[in-house]
């Protein structure tokens, strides 16, 4: 038994001292080090970076990326860098240090923001509509005077083609039980349509509603919202992405992420598009937010409250979600799920 013991003591001590060398050769002899300790940057500023070497190790030379744009150390194997075009949000910045025939890489997160405070604007109702107080609305989007809606949850999921003014559903197709119907947009005459948690899209005849295909994606969290500028397609995934895809493939290609000049927000559920930006609902909230398509910028906010007070109270009223947008006459609607009225809005811009 004690030779049994001791031989455990020795097995478990080369385990311990193989563990303890494997630690020293991943450890890091340096650090990057920002003016200021700063993490958060607004556009127009200029973002200084050092590498702290405690240990005085010599240095052959750094290379630096802010994610995956390399730049070319300065003589002192500084960074430094005046964000102009730069995409909002968070991003990696990374260095590679050289030394002695070795590579260090390290990274530091920093955090992009807008250089201005949105504006805040209101609005006025121009029109009120009747609309299908069952339909959990999570997608809302007119091609040409018809509106195309998508309702949600499992085994109520639908599409629908309706009479905007008169409230009808014109034509109506179940979505399988299985799955929670989420954003439309139609883009080429086909219907592009969101699922919530199964990772899937459907694809319809524009004129029939007829399923024509499929896709997936994998590197979004969930399918929220979508919106088309006429080239390109958007996709919010409820944080702070909003995905660029593309329109063949639907395949994600690329994100912006929605930032003030305060911090990085998230939670944007129905997606248009309005004379080139990104008009979004915020999930649970009482507005919509105005987004810069090319680098996440939450320019302004459009305050809908006390809308919902407007429409008529039951057991089953929701959120406010929905925006279509009629581009030939830039007519603007909004309405929420379950809510028994579709408005026209103008927006005031204070």
């Amino acid at each position: 038994m004690k030779t049994c013991n001791s031989l455990i003591i020795i097995i478990l001590s080369i385990i311990s001292f193989s563990c303890g060398s494997n630690q020293d050769k991943q450890k890091k002899y340096f650090s990057i080090a920002t003016e200021g300790n700063k993490t958060k940057f607004p556009l127009g500023e200029t973002i200084k970076a050092s590498i702290t070497n405690n240990k005085n190790i010599k240095i052959d030379s750094v290379s630096y990326l802010l994610d995956d744009k390399e730049v070319t150390s300065k003589s002192n194997f500084d960074y430094e860098e005046k964000l102009d075009n730069e995409k909002l949000g968070n991003h990696m910045l990374t260095a590679k240090v050289f030394y002695g025939g070795n590579i260090d890489t390290i990274t530091k997160k920093i955090t992009i923001l807008n250089h201005t405070p949105p504006k805040l604007y209101s609005y006025k109702i121009v029109a009120e509509y009747p609309h299908d107080k069952e339909a959990f609305t999570q997608g809302l989007e007119f091609f040409g005077d018809t509106l195309y809606e998508s309702t949600g949850k499992k085994g109520k999921s639908s599409l629908r083609r309706v009479d905007y003014k008169t409230g009808e559903v014109l034509v109506k197709k179940n979505i399988d039980k299985q799955y929670f119907a989420e954003g439309i947009t139609i883009l080429n005459n086909k219907i592009i349509q969101l699922t919530w948690t199964s990772k899937v899209g459907f694809i319809y005849n524009l004129n029939t509603l007829e399923k024509i295909g499929g896709f997936t994606y994998d590197q979004s969290k969930e399918g929220w919202g979508l919106c088309n500028d006429g080239d390109h397609i958007y996709k919010s995934d409820g944080t702070a992405k909003i995905w660029l895809l593309d329109a063949n493939t639907l395949a994600e290609k690329s994100y912006i992420e929605v930032t003030t000049n305060k911090s990085v927000k998230s939670r944007f559920n129905e997606l248009e598009w309005v004379d080139g930006k990104i008009y979004a609902n915020t999930w649970q909230k009482d507005g919509i937010a105005i987004i810069n398509p090319k680098n996440g910028a939450l320019e302004a906010v459009i305050n809908l409250s006390g809308l919902r007070r407007k429409v008529t109270e039951h057991k089953d009223l929701d959120v406010l979600n929905g925006i279509a947008y009629k581009r030939d006459t830039k007519q603007l609607f909004v309405t929420g799920k379950n809510w028994d009225k579709l408005f026209e809005i103008q927006v005031i811009q204070k």
